[in-house]
Protein backbone atom coordinates (compact mmCIF):
# COMPACT_ATOMS: atom_id res chain seq x y z
CA UNK A 1 0.00 0.00 0.00
CA UNK A 2 1.39 3.25 -0.84
CA UNK A 3 2.29 6.05 1.81
CA UNK A 4 2.28 9.62 1.30
CA UNK A 5 3.67 12.08 4.24
CA UNK A 6 0.92 13.92 6.07
CA UNK A 7 2.01 17.82 7.33
CA UNK A 8 0.57 16.99 10.61
CA UNK A 9 1.80 13.50 10.58
CA UNK A 10 5.58 13.49 9.28
CA UNK A 11 6.37 17.18 9.70
CA UNK A 12 4.64 19.71 11.70
CA UNK A 13 4.24 17.32 14.67
CA UNK A 14 3.95 15.94 17.01
CA UNK A 15 3.13 18.05 20.22
CA UNK A 16 5.29 16.79 22.46
CA UNK A 17 7.96 17.07 25.35
CA UNK A 18 11.36 15.89 25.48
CA UNK A 19 14.73 17.29 23.73
CA UNK A 20 14.33 15.00 20.25
CA UNK A 21 11.51 13.78 18.51
CA UNK A 22 13.51 10.88 16.62
CA UNK A 23 14.05 9.57 20.19
CA UNK A 24 11.52 11.01 23.04
CA UNK A 25 7.93 11.44 20.54
CA UNK A 26 9.33 8.27 18.47
CA UNK A 27 9.67 5.49 21.02
CA UNK A 28 6.76 6.39 23.30
CA UNK A 29 4.50 6.06 19.86
CA UNK A 30 6.56 2.43 19.37
CA UNK A 31 5.80 1.74 23.62
CA UNK A 32 2.18 2.78 23.43
CA UNK A 33 2.18 0.09 20.06
CA UNK A 34 3.86 -2.28 22.27
CA UNK A 35 1.51 -1.79 25.35
CA UNK A 36 -1.58 -2.51 22.65
CA UNK A 37 0.45 -5.93 22.07
CA UNK A 38 0.12 -6.98 25.12
CA UNK A 39 -3.03 -6.00 26.06
CA UNK A 40 -1.84 -3.30 29.06
CA UNK A 41 -0.30 -6.04 30.63
CA UNK A 42 3.33 -5.63 30.46
CA UNK A 43 5.78 -7.43 33.59
CA UNK A 44 8.58 -7.63 32.18
CA UNK A 45 11.23 -5.74 28.66
CA UNK A 46 14.65 -6.63 27.06
CA UNK A 47 15.30 -4.06 25.09
CA UNK A 48 18.45 -4.29 22.43
CA UNK A 49 20.65 -1.90 20.69
CA UNK A 50 22.79 -2.36 18.15
CA UNK A 51 26.20 -1.27 18.80
CA UNK A 52 26.72 0.40 15.13
CA UNK A 53 23.45 2.08 15.09
CA UNK A 54 22.70 5.96 16.90
CA UNK A 55 20.97 4.54 19.97
CA UNK A 56 23.69 2.68 21.52
CA UNK A 57 25.21 6.06 22.38
CA UNK A 58 21.86 7.51 22.50
CA UNK A 59 19.20 6.40 24.44
CA UNK A 60 19.17 7.30 27.97
CA UNK A 61 20.39 10.90 26.99
CA UNK A 62 18.28 12.08 24.34
CA UNK A 63 15.48 10.39 25.95
CA UNK A 64 14.24 7.38 24.18
CA UNK A 65 14.43 5.37 27.65
CA UNK A 66 12.06 8.08 28.25
CA UNK A 67 9.60 8.06 26.00
CA UNK A 68 9.66 3.83 25.35
CA UNK A 69 8.71 3.72 29.35
CA UNK A 70 6.36 6.62 28.58
CA UNK A 71 4.96 4.61 25.99
CA UNK A 72 4.75 1.32 27.97
CA UNK A 73 2.84 3.42 31.10
CA UNK A 74 0.07 4.35 28.39
CA UNK A 75 1.04 8.35 28.55
CA UNK A 76 0.81 10.66 25.24
CA UNK A 77 3.57 12.48 24.09
CA UNK A 78 3.00 16.10 26.25
CA UNK A 79 2.23 14.00 29.13
CA UNK A 80 3.83 16.01 32.46
CA UNK A 81 5.06 13.34 34.10
CA UNK A 82 7.25 11.61 31.77
CA UNK A 83 10.65 13.32 33.28
CA UNK A 84 9.89 10.77 35.96
CA UNK A 85 9.88 8.10 33.91
CA UNK A 86 12.26 5.82 36.11
CA UNK A 87 10.19 6.35 39.05
CA UNK A 88 7.00 5.19 37.24
CA UNK A 89 7.72 2.30 35.64
CA UNK A 90 9.10 1.15 39.27
CA UNK A 91 5.74 1.88 40.25
CA UNK A 92 3.92 0.08 37.81
CA UNK A 93 6.14 -2.94 38.37
CA UNK A 94 7.81 -3.37 35.21
CA UNK A 95 11.23 -4.89 35.42
CA UNK A 96 13.52 -3.52 31.99
CA UNK A 97 16.68 -4.48 30.79
CA UNK A 98 18.78 -3.03 28.48
CA UNK A 99 21.31 -4.76 26.04
CA UNK A 100 23.61 -2.83 23.61
CA UNK A 101 24.76 -6.11 21.19
CA UNK A 102 24.69 -6.88 17.36
CA UNK A 103 21.52 -7.23 16.37
CA UNK A 104 22.00 -6.88 12.48
CA UNK A 105 20.00 -3.76 12.61
CA UNK A 106 20.42 -2.20 9.33
CA UNK A 107 18.68 1.47 10.42
CA UNK A 108 20.28 3.29 12.96
CA UNK A 109 17.20 3.93 15.13
CA UNK A 110 16.77 0.33 15.48
CA UNK A 111 14.54 -1.37 18.54
CA UNK A 112 14.28 -4.66 19.55
CA UNK A 113 12.07 -5.32 21.84
CA UNK A 114 10.42 -8.45 23.89
CA UNK A 115 7.76 -8.27 26.09
CA UNK A 116 6.78 -10.71 29.14
CA UNK A 117 3.99 -11.08 31.53
CA UNK A 118 2.45 -14.47 32.89
CA UNK A 119 0.62 -15.51 29.61
CA UNK A 120 2.93 -14.55 26.95
CA UNK A 121 6.13 -12.93 25.04
CA UNK A 122 6.03 -11.18 22.66
CA UNK A 123 8.96 -9.53 20.27
CA UNK A 124 8.52 -6.51 18.74
CA UNK A 125 11.14 -4.44 16.24
CA UNK A 126 10.67 -1.00 15.30
CA UNK A 127 12.72 2.03 13.91
CA UNK A 128 12.59 5.72 14.16
CA UNK A 129 12.68 7.14 10.83
CA UNK A 130 12.48 10.67 11.87
CA UNK A 131 10.40 13.98 13.03
CA UNK A 132 8.09 11.55 15.40
CA UNK A 133 7.54 8.85 12.60
CA UNK A 134 7.89 5.33 13.66
CA UNK A 135 7.38 1.48 11.56
CA UNK A 136 6.82 -1.48 13.34
CA UNK A 137 9.25 -4.01 11.00
CA UNK A 138 8.96 -7.04 12.73
CA UNK A 139 6.57 -8.61 15.34
CA UNK A 140 7.53 -12.48 16.64
CA UNK A 141 9.50 -13.21 13.44
CA UNK A 142 6.89 -12.05 11.56
CA UNK A 143 7.55 -8.99 8.65
CA UNK A 144 5.35 -6.39 8.95
CA UNK A 145 5.00 -2.68 7.70
CA UNK A 146 2.46 -0.58 10.63
CA UNK A 147 3.25 3.62 11.04
CA UNK A 148 0.43 3.70 13.44
CA UNK A 149 -2.12 5.25 10.79
CA UNK A 150 -4.97 2.39 11.44
CA UNK A 151 -6.78 0.36 13.46
CA UNK A 152 -5.20 -2.88 13.01
CA UNK A 153 -6.48 -5.96 14.44
CA UNK A 154 -4.07 -9.36 14.69
CA UNK A 155 -5.79 -12.32 14.27
CA UNK A 156 -3.82 -15.12 15.79
CA UNK A 157 -4.08 -18.37 14.19
CA UNK A 158 -2.62 -21.78 14.08
CA UNK A 159 -3.66 -22.54 10.58
CA UNK A 160 -5.16 -19.56 8.54
CA UNK A 161 -6.83 -22.47 6.20
CA UNK A 162 -10.47 -20.84 5.10
CA UNK A 163 -10.63 -17.72 8.08
CA UNK A 164 -9.14 -15.01 5.27
CA UNK A 165 -11.63 -15.51 3.17
CA UNK A 166 -14.21 -15.73 6.38
CA UNK A 167 -12.72 -12.60 7.49
CA UNK A 168 -12.92 -10.49 3.85
CA UNK A 169 -16.65 -11.72 3.60
CA UNK A 170 -17.81 -10.12 6.40
CA UNK A 171 -15.14 -6.30 6.78
CA UNK A 172 -14.85 -3.79 5.32
CA UNK A 173 -10.90 -3.61 5.73
CA UNK A 174 -8.64 -1.52 3.89
CA UNK A 175 -5.85 -3.70 3.96
CA UNK A 176 -5.52 -7.81 5.13
CA UNK A 177 -2.70 -10.09 4.64
CA UNK A 178 -1.42 -13.15 6.40
CA UNK A 179 2.18 -12.50 8.39
CA UNK A 180 4.07 -16.09 9.20
CA UNK A 181 7.23 -16.05 11.57
CA UNK A 182 7.83 -17.24 14.99
CA UNK A 183 3.89 -17.14 15.41
CA UNK A 184 1.05 -16.89 12.46
CA UNK A 185 -1.34 -14.24 12.29
CA UNK A 186 -3.95 -12.32 9.84
CA UNK A 187 -3.30 -8.76 9.87
CA UNK A 188 -6.19 -6.18 9.13
CA UNK A 189 -5.95 -2.19 8.61
CA UNK A 190 -8.83 -0.56 8.55
CA UNK A 191 -9.98 2.87 10.47
CA UNK A 192 -11.69 0.80 12.31
CA UNK A 193 -11.40 -2.25 14.33
CA UNK A 194 -13.52 -5.32 13.18
CA UNK A 195 -17.29 -5.65 15.12
CA UNK A 196 -17.96 -7.21 18.66
CA UNK A 197 -19.83 -9.80 16.12
CA UNK A 198 -17.12 -11.02 13.89
CA UNK A 199 -14.06 -11.19 16.71
CA UNK A 200 -16.59 -13.20 18.78
CA UNK A 201 -17.61 -15.83 16.23
CA UNK A 202 -13.90 -15.61 15.02
CA UNK A 203 -12.77 -16.78 18.88
CA UNK A 204 -15.52 -19.62 18.52
CA UNK A 205 -13.40 -21.24 15.82
CA UNK A 206 -10.23 -24.02 16.47
CA UNK A 207 -7.83 -22.48 14.10
CA UNK A 208 -8.26 -18.68 15.58
CA UNK A 209 -5.78 -18.48 19.16
CA UNK A 210 -6.42 -15.12 20.35
CA UNK A 211 -7.38 -11.95 18.50
CA UNK A 212 -5.21 -8.09 19.67
CA UNK A 213 -5.72 -4.94 18.69
CA UNK A 214 -3.51 -2.33 18.28
CA UNK A 215 -4.66 1.65 18.33
CA UNK A 216 -3.11 4.07 15.50
CA UNK A 217 -0.89 6.75 16.84
CA UNK A 218 -0.69 9.43 14.39
CA UNK A 219 -3.24 12.07 14.01
CA UNK A 220 -4.02 11.78 10.15
CA UNK A 221 -5.20 8.60 9.08
CA UNK A 222 -4.34 6.45 6.50
CA UNK A 223 -6.76 4.20 4.01
CA UNK A 224 -6.98 1.88 1.02
CA UNK A 225 -6.19 3.45 -2.16
CA UNK A 226 -4.89 6.61 -0.71
CA UNK A 227 -4.15 9.24 -3.27
CA UNK A 228 -2.82 12.48 -3.72
CA UNK A 229 -2.16 15.43 -6.08
CA UNK A 230 1.33 15.59 -6.22
CA UNK A 231 4.59 14.54 -4.48
CA UNK A 232 7.17 16.53 -5.86
CA UNK A 233 7.91 20.11 -6.67
CA UNK A 234 7.57 19.39 -10.23
CA UNK A 235 4.31 17.66 -9.84
CA UNK A 236 3.25 20.64 -7.79
CA UNK A 237 3.30 23.29 -10.79
CA UNK A 238 1.85 21.41 -13.08
CA UNK A 239 -1.09 20.78 -11.06
CA UNK A 240 -1.46 24.19 -10.19
CA UNK A 241 -1.63 25.24 -14.01
CA UNK A 242 -4.71 27.23 -14.52
CA UNK A 243 -5.04 27.44 -11.44
CA UNK A 244 -2.85 29.61 -9.95
CA UNK A 245 -2.81 28.45 -6.30
CA UNK A 246 -0.41 30.17 -3.94
CA UNK A 247 2.12 27.70 -2.00
CA UNK A 248 -0.51 27.56 1.10
CA UNK A 249 -3.10 27.01 -1.00
CA UNK A 250 -1.45 23.79 -2.69
CA UNK A 251 -0.32 22.78 0.94
CA UNK A 252 -4.22 22.88 1.75
CA UNK A 253 -4.95 21.35 -1.18
CA UNK A 254 -2.97 18.33 -0.86
CA UNK A 255 -3.35 17.97 2.97
CA UNK A 256 -7.14 17.57 2.78
CA UNK A 257 -6.63 15.01 -0.04
CA UNK A 258 -4.02 12.74 1.76
CA UNK A 259 -6.15 13.22 5.37
CA UNK A 260 -9.82 12.54 3.55
CA UNK A 261 -10.75 16.13 5.44
CA UNK A 262 -12.27 19.06 4.53
CA UNK A 263 -9.93 22.22 3.46
CA UNK A 264 -11.43 24.18 6.71
CA UNK A 265 -10.09 21.49 8.97
CA UNK A 266 -6.62 21.31 7.79
CA UNK A 267 -6.32 25.16 8.54
CA UNK A 268 -8.19 24.94 12.05
CA UNK A 269 -5.75 22.37 12.48
CA UNK A 270 -3.11 24.43 11.51
CA UNK A 271 -4.51 26.96 14.08
CA UNK A 272 -4.26 24.96 16.68
CA UNK A 273 -0.58 24.37 16.15
CA UNK A 274 0.31 28.12 15.93
CA UNK A 275 -1.42 28.76 19.34
CA UNK A 276 0.80 25.89 20.61
CA UNK A 277 3.65 27.16 19.21
CA UNK A 278 3.10 31.08 20.25
CA UNK A 279 2.45 29.65 24.01
CA UNK A 280 5.70 27.90 24.31
CA UNK A 281 7.69 30.93 22.54
CA UNK A 282 5.88 33.36 25.38
CA UNK A 283 7.08 30.56 28.14
CA UNK A 284 10.51 30.54 27.25
CA UNK A 285 10.61 34.22 27.20
CA UNK A 286 9.88 34.24 30.82
CA UNK A 287 12.93 31.76 31.51
CA UNK A 288 12.61 28.54 31.67
CA UNK A 289 14.18 25.74 34.65
CA UNK A 290 15.09 22.44 34.54
CA UNK A 291 17.98 20.94 36.00
CA UNK A 292 19.22 18.10 33.98
CA UNK A 293 20.48 20.49 31.11
CA UNK A 294 23.96 22.33 29.96
CA UNK A 295 22.46 25.60 28.74
CA UNK A 296 20.65 27.70 31.01
CA UNK A 297 17.99 30.73 29.92
CA UNK A 298 20.13 32.55 27.37
CA UNK A 299 17.47 34.38 25.66
CA UNK A 300 17.02 36.31 28.85
CA UNK A 301 20.10 37.97 28.25
CA UNK A 302 19.34 38.70 24.63
CA UNK A 303 16.11 40.11 25.54
CA UNK A 304 17.63 42.73 27.90
CA UNK A 305 20.20 43.79 25.64
CA UNK A 306 17.66 43.66 22.30
CA UNK A 307 15.58 46.42 24.77
CA UNK A 308 18.80 48.11 25.81
CA UNK A 309 19.67 49.01 22.41
CA UNK A 310 23.02 47.02 23.03
CA UNK A 311 23.13 44.59 19.79
CA UNK A 312 23.51 45.39 15.77
CA UNK A 313 20.23 47.10 14.95
CA UNK A 314 17.79 44.48 13.34
CA UNK A 315 14.37 44.57 14.92
CA UNK A 316 13.15 41.46 12.44
CA UNK A 317 16.44 39.70 12.92
CA UNK A 318 16.82 40.03 16.67
CA UNK A 319 13.05 39.18 17.15
CA UNK A 320 13.74 36.18 15.29
CA UNK A 321 16.89 35.09 17.26
CA UNK A 322 15.01 35.53 20.18
CA UNK A 323 11.97 33.64 19.61
CA UNK A 324 13.68 31.24 17.99
CA UNK A 325 16.35 30.63 21.45
CA UNK A 326 12.94 30.68 23.40
CA UNK A 327 11.56 28.19 21.58
CA UNK A 328 14.53 25.78 21.89
CA UNK A 329 14.90 26.71 25.96
CA UNK A 330 11.44 25.43 26.53
CA UNK A 331 11.85 22.21 24.82
CA UNK A 332 15.14 21.80 26.66
CA UNK A 333 13.25 22.05 29.97
CA UNK A 334 10.67 19.43 28.86
CA UNK A 335 7.79 22.33 28.10
CA UNK A 336 5.25 21.22 25.75
CA UNK A 337 6.62 21.91 21.75
CA UNK A 338 5.83 21.05 18.66
CA UNK A 339 8.34 19.05 16.37
CA UNK A 340 8.92 21.26 13.25
CA UNK A 341 9.56 19.82 11.45
CA UNK A 342 11.51 17.78 14.69
CA UNK A 343 12.31 18.29 18.43
CA UNK A 344 15.72 19.28 17.92
CA UNK A 345 14.92 21.85 15.06
CA UNK A 346 11.68 22.96 17.08
CA UNK A 347 13.07 26.46 17.72
CA UNK A 348 13.74 27.81 13.53
CA UNK A 349 10.45 27.77 11.93
CA UNK A 350 8.22 29.33 14.54
CA UNK A 351 10.87 31.44 15.61
CA UNK A 352 11.11 32.89 12.26
CA UNK A 353 7.56 33.18 11.14
CA UNK A 354 6.11 34.07 14.17
CA UNK A 355 8.51 36.16 14.85
CA UNK A 356 8.66 38.01 12.20
CA UNK A 357 4.97 38.38 12.15
CA UNK A 358 4.63 39.50 15.44
CA UNK A 359 6.96 42.09 14.19
CA UNK A 360 5.49 42.99 11.08
CA UNK A 361 1.92 42.97 13.21
CA UNK A 362 0.31 40.71 10.78
CA UNK A 363 -2.50 38.37 11.21
CA UNK A 364 -3.10 35.01 12.30
CA UNK A 365 -4.81 33.69 9.21
CA UNK A 366 -1.45 34.96 7.60
CA UNK A 367 1.11 33.32 9.71
CA UNK A 368 -1.32 29.89 9.49
CA UNK A 369 -0.76 30.43 5.29
CA UNK A 370 3.10 30.66 5.85
CA UNK A 371 2.95 27.27 7.78
CA UNK A 372 1.15 25.70 5.56
CA UNK A 373 2.87 26.65 3.03
CA UNK A 374 6.19 25.28 5.26
CA UNK A 375 4.68 22.05 5.75
CA UNK A 376 4.51 21.26 1.76
CA UNK A 377 8.00 22.32 1.50
CA UNK A 378 8.65 19.64 4.57
CA UNK A 379 6.14 16.90 2.44
CA UNK A 380 8.60 16.60 -0.47
CA UNK A 381 11.59 16.57 1.76
CA UNK A 382 9.92 14.03 3.97
CA UNK A 383 8.91 11.58 0.78
CA UNK A 384 12.50 11.76 -0.76
CA UNK A 385 14.60 12.67 1.84
CA UNK A 386 14.79 12.46 5.55
CA UNK A 387 13.98 14.58 8.65
CA UNK A 388 16.41 12.00 10.83
CA UNK A 389 19.63 13.00 11.94
CA UNK A 390 20.40 9.56 12.82
CA UNK A 391 19.94 9.40 8.71
CA UNK A 392 21.13 12.82 7.44
CA UNK A 393 23.05 14.99 10.31
CA UNK A 394 21.44 18.20 11.16
CA UNK A 395 21.24 19.02 7.70
CA UNK A 396 18.43 16.70 7.86
CA UNK A 397 16.54 18.72 10.75
CA UNK A 398 17.91 22.34 10.93
CA UNK A 399 18.62 22.36 7.02
CA UNK A 400 14.84 21.09 6.44
CA UNK A 401 13.45 23.48 8.82
CA UNK A 402 15.39 26.54 7.32
CA UNK A 403 13.84 25.75 3.85
CA UNK A 404 10.22 25.13 4.89
CA UNK A 405 10.73 28.33 7.09
CA UNK A 406 12.18 30.02 3.51
CA UNK A 407 9.47 29.19 1.98
CA UNK A 408 6.92 30.89 4.60
CA UNK A 409 8.63 33.66 5.16
CA UNK A 410 7.62 34.53 1.24
CA UNK A 411 4.25 33.97 1.95
CA UNK A 412 4.16 36.47 4.75
CA UNK A 413 5.93 39.07 2.68
CA UNK A 414 2.95 38.03 -0.38
CA UNK A 415 5.65 36.67 -2.94
CA UNK A 416 4.70 34.44 -5.53
CA UNK A 417 5.04 30.98 -5.73
CA UNK A 418 7.96 30.53 -7.58
CA UNK A 419 9.96 32.94 -5.07
CA UNK A 420 9.20 30.72 -2.23
CA UNK A 421 9.79 27.49 -3.97
CA UNK A 422 13.47 29.88 -5.08
CA UNK A 423 13.94 30.24 -1.13
CA UNK A 424 13.58 27.04 -0.10
CA UNK A 425 16.01 25.71 -2.59
CA UNK A 426 18.52 28.67 -1.97
CA UNK A 427 17.95 27.94 1.83
CA UNK A 428 18.76 23.70 1.52
CA UNK A 429 21.64 24.49 -0.56
CA UNK A 430 22.66 26.69 2.61
CA UNK A 431 23.05 23.55 4.74
CA UNK A 432 24.35 20.50 2.74
CA UNK A 433 26.51 18.61 4.42
CA UNK A 434 25.74 19.88 7.81
CA UNK A 435 27.02 17.42 10.99
CA UNK A 436 24.96 16.25 14.15
CA UNK A 437 27.39 16.62 16.55
CA UNK A 438 25.50 16.87 20.24
CA UNK A 439 27.61 18.11 23.52
CA UNK A 440 26.90 15.43 26.66
CA UNK A 441 24.68 13.95 24.46
CA UNK A 442 21.95 16.85 24.91
CA UNK A 443 19.51 18.37 22.16
CA UNK A 444 21.45 22.03 23.21
CA UNK A 445 24.44 23.02 21.92
CA UNK A 446 25.28 23.49 19.04
CA UNK A 447 21.67 23.06 18.22
CA UNK A 448 20.76 26.10 19.64
CA UNK A 449 23.25 27.78 17.34
CA UNK A 450 22.58 25.80 14.28
CA UNK A 451 18.47 26.76 14.67
CA UNK A 452 19.39 30.15 15.10
CA UNK A 453 21.25 29.88 11.85
CA UNK A 454 18.32 28.29 9.99
CA UNK A 455 16.38 30.76 11.17
CA UNK A 456 18.39 33.53 10.06
CA UNK A 457 19.52 31.79 6.94
CA UNK A 458 15.82 31.46 5.58
CA UNK A 459 15.40 35.22 6.40
CA UNK A 460 18.35 36.17 4.27
CA UNK A 461 17.16 33.48 1.35
CA UNK A 462 13.31 34.95 1.48
CA UNK A 463 14.81 37.99 0.97
CA UNK A 464 17.14 36.92 -1.87
CA UNK A 465 14.01 34.72 -3.45
CA UNK A 466 11.67 38.38 -3.09
CA UNK A 467 14.86 40.16 -4.88
CA UNK A 468 14.60 37.39 -8.26
CA UNK A 469 18.13 36.04 -7.25
CA UNK A 470 18.20 32.92 -9.33
CA UNK A 471 18.20 29.85 -7.12
CA UNK A 472 20.28 27.41 -10.08
CA UNK A 473 19.21 24.60 -8.79
CA UNK A 474 15.22 23.54 -8.82
CA UNK A 475 13.96 22.34 -5.13
CA UNK A 476 13.62 18.63 -5.91
CA UNK A 477 17.37 18.41 -7.29
CA UNK A 478 18.41 20.00 -4.32
CA UNK A 479 16.22 17.46 -2.01
CA UNK A 480 17.51 14.53 -4.06
CA UNK A 481 20.78 15.85 -3.23
CA UNK A 482 19.98 16.23 0.71
CA UNK A 483 19.38 12.24 0.53
CA UNK A 484 22.61 11.54 -1.56
CA UNK A 485 24.87 13.75 1.08
CA UNK A 486 23.04 12.22 3.86
CA UNK A 487 24.08 8.93 3.23
CA UNK A 488 27.50 9.35 2.31
CA UNK A 489 28.17 11.19 6.07
CA UNK A 490 30.02 9.12 8.77
CA UNK A 491 28.52 7.50 10.96
CA UNK A 492 30.43 10.04 13.81
CA UNK A 493 28.75 12.91 12.25
CA UNK A 494 25.24 11.16 12.53
CA UNK A 495 23.87 12.23 15.77
CA UNK A 496 26.20 9.65 17.80
CA UNK A 497 28.21 11.42 19.87
CA UNK A 498 31.24 9.84 18.10
CA UNK A 499 32.19 13.05 16.00
CA UNK A 500 32.57 16.96 15.79
CA UNK A 501 32.19 18.78 18.68
CA UNK A 502 31.10 16.18 20.63
CA UNK A 503 34.79 14.58 21.31
CA UNK A 504 36.28 17.65 21.92
CA UNK A 505 38.09 17.97 25.42
CA UNK A 506 35.76 20.72 26.71
CA UNK A 507 32.89 18.73 25.30
CA UNK A 508 34.02 15.75 27.06
CA UNK A 509 34.63 17.66 30.65
CA UNK A 510 31.02 19.40 30.48
CA UNK A 511 30.04 15.42 29.67
CA UNK A 512 31.86 14.35 32.73
CA UNK A 513 30.20 16.94 35.50
CA UNK A 514 26.76 16.62 34.04
CA UNK A 515 27.43 12.57 35.09
CA UNK A 516 27.95 13.68 38.47
CA UNK A 517 25.33 16.23 38.71
CA UNK A 518 28.33 19.41 38.96
CA UNK A 519 26.06 21.20 36.48
CA UNK A 520 22.65 23.27 37.92
CA UNK A 521 22.18 25.85 34.98
CA UNK A 522 18.70 27.05 37.53
CA UNK A 523 21.62 28.60 40.02
CA UNK A 524 23.95 29.56 37.28
CA UNK A 525 25.15 29.60 33.90
CA UNK A 526 27.44 27.03 33.13
CA UNK A 527 30.51 28.05 31.26
CA UNK A 528 33.64 27.43 30.08
CA UNK A 529 36.60 29.52 29.13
Amino acid sequence: MKSYPSIFNDVIGPVMRGPSSSHCAASLRIGRMCRDLMEGDIEEVYIEFDPNGSLATTHKGQGSDMGLFGGFMGWEADEERLPNYLQAIEEAGIQVKIDIHPIGATHPNTYKISLKNNKETRIVTAISTGGGMIEIIEIDGAPVSMAGDFCQTLVYVKSPAKLMDHIKASFAYDDIGLREGNSTFIEIKSNQFIPAGLQASLLEMNEVLFIKKMHPILPIMARKNLAVPFITCNEMLDYNKGKDLELWELAVAYESMRGNISEEVVFEKMRAILKLMQNAIDLGLQGTKYADRILGPQSLTFQERMDGKKLVAGDVLNQVILYTSAMMEVKSAMGVIVAAPTAGSCGALPGALIGIGRTLELSEDEMIKALLAAGIIGVFIAAHATFAAEVGGCMAECGSGSGMAAAGIVVLKKGTLNQSLSAASMALQSCLGMICDMIADRVEAPCLNRNVMAATNAISCANMALSDYDHLIPLDEVVETMKRVGDELPNTHRCTGLGGLAITKTAKEIEAKLAKGEINTNKTFFKVC
